[in-house]
């Protein structure tokens, strides 16, 4: 409580004086400085031990980072230490892209939103796998992987390829990431044809490079909370056919119904935070319902306290990831959480 005071109070303040890109990239320039020893130390949170097995992988709780607030992993030991069960980094493309223009991050406060239009800005992928290497966090750590921008559609799997080959010594699961509003026509390869062309040269890659590293690095597919009823079941097949080892439930969304009328909802882009809840748990249940336990699911959308995280478990969740809430509330809403599952 006295650190979600303190956040609240001193903290959050200051940093929402800046613009929500300006205020991201101080938090993760000071979080890159405190994941050296002895400063991490200071900030470490102390949670409970709440071990869970998914995907082969033992998790010491079921609560993870978000893939978007750390893209190029410089602060995973930080983040570690505010305990995470799991950090996703990324998402992250072969080359290094600037993203779209700014401004391309907007606050929607009075409902704890945020809407992005970020566009995978990253440094590459040579540049994180560095920071995977030279981590000490001892958890499980997920790498998003993309294409860049000006990589045609049709010749999306390559981009995927080598992102993968270059993550995959170096982390415990590669989520797929088809699902982003931010960079143009990404969301197409959600369509039935197009996915099974993605994911299946990747699965045929896993297996080889299984054999070469001797480890199994499962492949997660994140999906959109916009997809309809028939494209959700198309999903669902091909990754049933495909074996793939995990869906994440959901990317952000671009549906503005439930925030209609609040400052900043008409910029384009994607929504997260609180008003993502009920499009990401709506898809997670159907997800949950069609597939019937073949595949763990990863809930995150919305997520801002214990029962709403209890809720994605409630739904068929395995697994949950928070982003935006700790925007809002800072470090103290992992451990609520975490204590509370």
């Amino acid at each position: 409580m006295i650190l979600y005071n303190l956040y609240s109070s001193c903290m959050r303040p200051l940093l929402f004086m800046a613009t929500p890109e300006r205020a991201h990239n101080v938090v993760l320039g000071l979080a890159r400085i405190l994941s050296k020893e002895p400063l991490r130390s200071l900030f470490a949170q102390k949670v409970d031990y709440r071990p869970c097995e998914v995907m082969g992988l033992q998790f010491s709780n079921p609560v993870g980072l978000a893939a978007g607030l750390d893209k190029d992993g410089d602060a995973i030991d930080y983040f570690g230490a505010l305990g995470f069960g799991f950090i996703e980094v990324g998402t992250v493309t072969p080359r290094p892209q600037k993203g779209n223009p700014k401004p391309r991050m907007f606050r929607i406060y009075s409902a704890r939103g945020i809407i992005n239009r970020m566009g995978f800005n990253n440094r590459g992928v040579d540049y994180l796998v560095k920071n995977l290497k030279k981590r000490s966090y001892s958890g499980i750590v997920g790498v998003s992987i993309g294409k860049n921008e000006d990589t045609p559609l049709e010749k999306a799997s390559e981009d995927y390829l080598i992102c993968m080959d270059k993550v995959y010594p170096y982390c415990d699961y590669i989520s797929v990431n088809v699902s982003c509003p931010n960079t143009p026509d990404l969301t197409k390869l959600q369509q039935e044809e197009e996915l099974m062309a993605l994911l299946k040269p990747l699965k045929e890659r896993q297996a080889e490079l299984t054999e070469k590293h001797g480890k199994y690095v499962p492949l997660v597919v994140k999906i959109s909370p916009d997809l309809y009823d028939h494209e959700l079941q198309n999903v669902c097949s091909v990754c049933v056919d495909l074996k793939i080892d995990g869906i994440n439930c959901t990317n952000t969304t671009v549906s503005r119904s439930i925030v209609h009328g609040m400052l900043h909802v008409n910029e384009w882009g994607g929504l997260s935070g609180e008003p993502l809840y009920i499009h990401s748990t709506r898809i997670l249940r159907k997800v949950n319902n069609y597939l019937q336990g073949a595949i763990p699911l990863i809930g995150v959308g919305g997520i801002s306290g214990p029962i709403s995280a209890r809720e994605k478990l409630y739904n068929g969740a395995s697994l949950v990831q928070i982003y935006t809430s700790l925007v809002y509330q800072g470090p103290s809403v992992v451990k609520q959480i975490v204590n509370n599952l």
